[in-house]
């Protein structure tokens, strides 16, 4: 059926794209050690050099996700304040009316 897709730790994806710098070494010859095509090594590279961690990559996303979290908190709370002024308005105004 269907392929299991393998999870790799942080720390083997740091090792693996480490393993580039070594004299001699080369993404296939990496990849093909390692038991994982060089595309995923190429991906893994550029994640590093681009976030500078595989740990600042995860960081980032959950700082991502916090973010888009807490603005629709925002939005919904602007909503709700929103209601309450429109409702304290409204009772405001008939209170002032004499009866």
């Amino acid at each position: 059926m269907g392929r299991h897709r393998q999870k790799y730790t942080d720390e083997f994806k740091a090792a693996a794209v480490d393993r580039l710098y070594e004299p001699g070494a080369t993404q296939g010859s990496v990849a093909k050690e390692l038991g994982i095509t060089g595309t995923q090594l190429k991906t893994w590279r550029l994640e590093i050099e681009a976030f500078g961690s595989m740990e600042a990559k995860r960081r980032q996303k959950a700082d991502a996700a916090e973010l888009e979290r807490l603005r629709k908190e925002n939005k919904r709370l602007a909503e709700e304040n929103e209601i309450l002024q429109k409702a304290s308005a409204f009772f405001a105004a008939r209170a002032v009316k004499p009866r």
